[in-house]
């Protein structure tokens, strides 16, 4: 059975911190192409980050430059850096993991809010 769990949300002031941790269970996530997702309310979920299974990373226009996002394989743990955070970066975070022929998996997100 594969889970995502995600932990490290919380509430922030506007320009803090927050690292977020997904941690993955049944799946090696080293070959995942891995992601964090977020939606606000009345928004469409959109991509924030994602790393593939290479190392290549792919951020939204957004968010570059405020926000990290990087894996240990051995612990099977993807994270998000996120600095400078901004009150529009309030939503729920989810992880993701997809891979071709296999499909994707989503974990339960966890809240972020950024007081201004």
């Amino acid at each position: 059975q594969v889970q995502l769990v995600e932990s490290g949300g919380g509430l922030v002031q506007a320009g803090g911190s927050l690292r977020l941790a997904c941690a993955a269970s049944g799946i090696i996530s080293s070959i995942y192409t891995m992601g964090w997702y977020r939606q606000a309310p009345g928004k469409q979920r959109e991509l924030v980050a994602a790393v593939t299974s290479g190392g290549t990373t792919d951020y939204a226009d957004s968010v570059k430059g405020r926000f990290i996002i990087s894996r240990d394989n051995a612990k099977n743990t993807v994270y998000l850096q996120m600095n400078s955070l901004k009150p529009e970066d309030t939503a729920v975070y989810y992880c993701h993991a997809r891979r071709d022929l296999v499909g994707d998996f989503w974990g339960q997100g966890t809240q972020v809010t950024v007081s201004s």
